[in-house]
């Protein structure tokens, strides 16, 4: 591969080629003219973060707040199937487009501008529950470990990966880096953002998070390990823990919309 001849004569290139591969989605934008139909529905607005603008879609219900968010190479419109049963509930209903995604604008995604994205909504918005899938599960428990926020009452995480490390390594074992290109990417992210990668751990966060939580997972996910929901629920105090079967990453299912409706609706 030529990320790993890169990386023995020219090791920051390959650094940072490896890095861009793993930053830039390759598909989930959307164009303002082709705009699905469940978001065209909604009310759109663009906020801004620092030089960033990320774009909301709100569905006006009563004065509590629901705020999704989706995943990677994803954007709002993944919540179509969820929608109906969040109506349900009566609440107004927020979806963000993540970085680098949607209608929201930049090249590159990562968890912590994603979280800085979701401070500003929530200070916005002021939502009482989060529900994300798959990154933006992990996204959700982040900006919770950073910004600790009283307002948000009940999390919901859907297919969300614990932790980072795993995520990382299953992304340079997909691209069948050698352990040269892999140092020095793991390097690279932990000086940029100024994490340990062996410290971004879901569960570890979960401990000290005292929110009600349902976490459902895939027995058969292929993109985020069955592994990684039980890593939530063995480190959230209060929490519901839901295992599916033959849903795949994406846990589309009338029966487990039903049973996180009954979770949003319970005191």
């Amino acid at each position: 591969m030529y990320i790993n001849f890169l990386s023995f004569f020219a090791p920051e290139k390959a650094k940072h080629l490896a890095y861009s591969i793993f930053s830039q989605p390759r598909k989930g934008r959307i164009l303002l003219e082709n705009i699905p139909k469940t978001l065209a529905t909604a009310i759109q607005e663009t906020l801004e973060y620092q030089h960033h603008k990320f774009q909301t879609y709100t569905w006006r219900g009563n004065d509590e707040v629901i705020l999704l968010v989706h995943g990677w190479e994803s954007n709002a419109s993944r919540w179509k199937k969820t929608l109906p049963y969040l109506k349900k509930t009566g609440k107004t209903i927020i979806a963000i487009d993540a970085p680098a995604h949607g209608l929201s604008s930049g090249k590159e995604f990562n968890v912590p501008l994603y979280t800085e994205f979701l401070e500003i909504a929530i200070q916005k918005y002021k939502p009482h529950i989060l529900i994300g899938h798959s990154i933006g599960g992990a996204a959700c428990v982040y900006h919770q470990v950073k910004y600790p926020n009283t307002i948000i009452k009940k999390l919901v995480l859907l297919g969300a990966p614990s932790d980072l490390k795993n995520i990382l390594q299953n992304y340079l074992q997909m691209l069948s880096l050698n352990n040269k290109v892999k140092t020095l990417m793991l390097k690279k992210f932990e000086d940029k953002f100024n994490i340990k990668v062996n410290d971004f751990s879901g569960e570890k966060f979960a401990q000290n998070l005292p929110l009600k939580t349902l976490v459902a997972h895939d027995v058969n996910d292929k993109v985020v390990a069955f592994e990684e929901g039980k890593k939530f629920a063995k480190g959230f105090k209060n929490v519901t823990f839901i295992e599916t079967s033959q849903l795949g990453h994406s846990l589309h299912s009338d029966e487990l919309y039903t049973k996180i409706l009954a979770f949003l609706e319970e005191a």
